[in-house]
């Protein structure tokens, strides 16, 4: 699942390096132009099911309001995914702001947030989002200089979620 089109997401010789026969590559129109024709094109507010995941696209953008430092992602160019995976919800935010449509998203288990504040939200609009959101746990991502163990702290500070910092290779398990 590809978020937008911008070359450190959709880089073909990394979905190739990635992909097996059966993989189903998705993505936003914009994508095909570094993907090729060969993925299922999203847009925000699709659902569709896939080897029993249900996935969702939202939307992910820059908002004016937005703590990010360069407003690059516009509306409708790239997307977020909700994946439902044996009764869990996971959500992937991908480069976004904090904008109005995760406080719509209902119930969340996993919530992977950008935390970096250059293309996306940084570490305060982050924790506003996590706190908005309310999932079970909550992953950084998209850190540049962030620190993600000032995140866990923030986040965790007055709420029941947990934020949980992965390491390079690291994997997380949803119970």
């Amino acid at each position: 699942m590809v978020t937008h089109d911008h070359k450190d997401h959709a880089k073909e010789v990394t979905i190739n390096r990635l992909k097996h026969k059966d993989t189903l590559v998705v993505g936003p129109e914009r994508c095909t132009k570094n993907l090729g024709k060969d993925i299922k094109v999203v847009m925000p507010g699709q659902q569709f099911n896939f080897k029993g995941i249900k996935i969702e696209t939202v939307d992910a953008y820059n908002t004016e309001k937005g703590n990010s430092t360069r407003k690059v992602h516009h509306k409708g160019n790239g997307v977020g995914y909700v994946l439902t995976i044996q009764g869990k919800t996971i959500f992937h935010a991908g480069d976004t702001d904090f904008i109005p449509e995760m406080k719509k998203l209902g119930h969340v288990d996993v919530a992977l947030l950008p935390i970096g504040g250059t293309f996306t939200m940084d570490l305060q609009e982050a924790v506003q989002a996590a706190k908005a959101i309310h999932p079970k746990v909550v992953i950084p991502m998209h850190r540049s200089k962030a620190d993600p163990l000032e995140f866990k702290k923030k986040v965790e500070t007055g709420s029941k979620i947990q934020a949980i910092p992965l390491k390079i290779g690291e994997t997380f398990i949803v119970e």
